[in-house]
């Protein structure tokens, strides 16, 4: 193989890989490291809200249930007093 043409081709490849490296490595240093306190304060208190809805959420099914059981006791009792 040429040197010329072998020089060039490695060329190339050094540069590619030299220039993904430092592009990556831009990127990776203007990530943000952790979320600001603002966005910790509306991700707490959404989770609050979350945790309010499930226990409104556990006390409707609780009381669905108590009203379908009197509902199939009522209609146990309708069935037998036929």
């Amino acid at each position: 193989m040429d040197s010329a043409v072998f020089l060039v081709a490695l060329i190339t490849v050094v540069g590619t890989a030299a220039v993904t490296i430092v592009k990556v490595a831009r990127l990776w240093a203007t990530r943000p490291g952790s979320a600001s306190a603002d966005v910790t304060a509306r991700l707490e208190a959404l989770e609050h809200g979350v945790q309010s809805l499930q226990q409104e959420q556990a006390e409707t099914q609780e009381r669905l249930d108590f009203a379908e059981r009197l509902l199939s006791k009522a209609r146990e009792e309708r069935q037998l007093g036929r």
